[in-house]
């Protein structure tokens, strides 16, 4: 299957693990690469990285994976566990895949940035996009949620069109990127899932993200694997501050901060990304 002919149906697989039915999005060929979708109702691993996984399958074999409790994957539950590295690790584990090249946006720049940590010889490369990351804010404002994260919160309780609009227009520094096709695509895959929304909404502390991750900050300088944190100057949901603090603490990494940019680097600045991500999982 060339480039040009990938469709989300064309695209689509299902894999069982021994706690969940996973779904997920592959094509190409040549070093494994795992796109890992960021939180937010009706987030999936297609609507998250559509403009990404053509041009990057044309060099590598890409996965898009929708984690549990997305997309179209198994709902998490209390006795499945919430926990999106072990998830994973399941996933890759099921289709043979002994490492990989993770690239993860915001809710997947975490499960990116743990899965390094604590299964390092699974990871041969970390990209993280607009991911929170342990420590102290010194620049940014602290004691309670962002703008962006208010908007997130108030959509998974009311996943209406209007709250989906507003989280699509939140999300991206250039408003013709908010597009009422995208805010459609989420507000269908929210609703097409109310269990998905209820496992959020419903999870002990307020939302089933993983606590001990934010214990981590200490142990950001044991990461091998070669790191690129991107972000975008404008981000209204994770302020850029987090991918500086995560460069400062990771000994093999670097930066690309880009301004005119908000929460989606990867579908605001499209081309960009996926030349950049290439060329760093090629040359490093």
């Amino acid at each position: 299957m060339t480039a040009p002919d990938l469709t989300a149906e064309s695209a689509s697989r299902f894999v069982q693990t021994k706690p969940h039915r996973i779904h997920y999005y592959e094509a190409g060929e040549g070093d494994p690469v795992i796109l890992l979708h960021g939180s937010g109702p009706g987030a999936t691993g297609w609507s998250n990285f559509r403009p990404n996984i053509a041009p990057l399958s044309e060099t590598f074999h890409v996965y898009a994976v929708d984690m549990p409790g997305w997309g179209e994957s198994d709902t998490q539950t209390e006795e499945t566990g919430y926990d999106h590295v072990a998830a994973l690790i399941g996933f890759m584990d099921e289709l043979g895949i002994e490492k990989a090249a993770l690239v993860g946006n915001s809710m997947g720049g975490m499960t990116s940035i743990a899965t390094a940590l604590r299964h390092p010889e699974r990871v041969s490369h970390l990209v993280s996009m607009g991911a929170p990351v342990p420590g102290t804010n010194v620049f940014s404002p602290a004691g309670g949620p962002t703008e962006g994260l208010k908007v997130l919160f108030r959509a998974y309780v009311d996943p209406s069109p209007e709250n989906m609009r507003q989280l699509v227009s939140i999300m991206v520094f250039d408003q013709a990127e908010a597009t009422q096709e995208l805010a459609e695509l989420r507000s269908s895959a929210a609703l097409a899932h109310p269990e998905h929304l209820d496992s959020w909404n419903n999870a002990e502390g307020g939302n089933p993200l993983s606590r001990e991750y934010f214990t981590y900050g200490l142990r950001l300088p044991e990461i091998t694997a070669p790191t690129l944190a991107i972000h975008g100057r404008d981000d209204r949901v994770v302020n850029y501050e987090h991918s500086l603090r995560l460069v400062s603490a990771i000994p093999d990494s670097r930066l690309l901060l880009l301004n005119q940019c908000g929460h989606w680097a990867q579908i605001e600045h499209a081309a960009e990304f996926n030349r950049v991500v290439r060329d760093f999982i090629q040359n490093h």
